[in-house]
């Protein structure tokens, strides 16, 4: 059975890869289909409930909520993706070298992510932040430099497998320089638990964005993004609950859809799952 099959057989990930696509596709549609401009402001529909105009509500300035939530879901999967990429960029590329050639670059390099795995990550980046403008720019590769040790980790342990197979030392006695066995041939094998990794990484960034513009460093008004629409709220949540209640909701679906996903990625290259 293919992963393909295996993947689709279970209903949990098919739930979590259509949850994926569902706010991919209105990401990309968000201009076409908004039905206001996310920074018009409309004085006559202050903190108007939800309703047929304004299916999500309005805020404190009359802005259409549900316009300004799907210009926040493109922020937030563009921070997941890039973030989730330089990640993935630095931690294949230093686990590939650490697994291959060992010794004294593998001490080296394994050691520095020892050190970097010491410091909790969100006070990591806040620590960051803090020296730096807050810029949708800046959290992207914030994010992504200081979350790619799991990776480094996965490929190393990949390699240290894959380096001792046939076919690498049958590139090794035709002459293959070490640069295209590394990334030509074993690269690509080992890149299966990276999948899941930057899979599950994603969901964490999406939540690491909302917490910093939540904090009031992230992603700066009037830019939407769920994290400062949920600050927005609460300050209002006795009389307006729809402000912070759809901003958190979608936090949530997204995070489960891509969670779901990442497991059943996992599931369905289990090498023990194949029959």
């Amino acid at each position: 059975m293919g992963f393909w099959s295996r993947l689709f057989r279970d209903k949990l990930s098919l739930a979590g890869l259509a949850i994926v696509l569902a706010f991919f596709a209105l990401s990309i549609l968000t201009p076409a289909i908004a039905p206001y401009d996310p920074s018009a402001i409309d004085v006559d529909n202050i903190l108007a409930p939800p309703s047929y105009a304004h299916i999500f509500g309005t805020d404190e300035l009359g802005r259409d909520v549900f316009t300004r939530m799907l210009y926040g879901a493109g922020i937030s999967l563009k921070v997941g993706f890039v973030a989730v990429g330089i990640a993935v960029i630095i931690g294949a590329f230093l686990g590939a070298i650490s697994g291959y050639y060992g010794g004294w670059i593998d001490i080296v390099i394994m050691r520095f992510v020892d050190i970097m795995l010491c410091f909790p990550s969100f006070f990591l980046i806040l620590a960051v932040i803090a020296f730096m403008e807050p810029s949708i720019f800046n959290i992207m590769a914030v994010i992504g430099l200081t979350s790619w040790m799991g990776i480094t980790r996965l490929v190393r342990a990949e390699f240290l497998s894959l380096k001792e197979r046939d076919f690498v030392l049958a590139e090794k006695t035709i002459g293959a320089s070490a640069p295209r066995i590394i990334f030509i041939h074993i690269l690509p094998n080992a890149m299966g638990p990276v999948l899941v990794s930057a899979t599950l990484g994603i969901a964490a960034a999406v939540l690491t964005e909302s917490a910093l513009s939540f904090l009031g460093i992230g992603v700066q008004p009037p830019t939407p993004s769920w994290g400062n629409m949920l600050t927005q709220g609460q300050n209002v949540l006795g009389i307006a609950w729809w402000l912070s209640f759809f901003p958190g909701m979608a936090i949530l679906v997204t995070v489960l859809g891509y969670n779901l996903l990442g497991e059943g990625i996992r599931d369905a290259i289990d090498p023990r799952l194949r029959q």
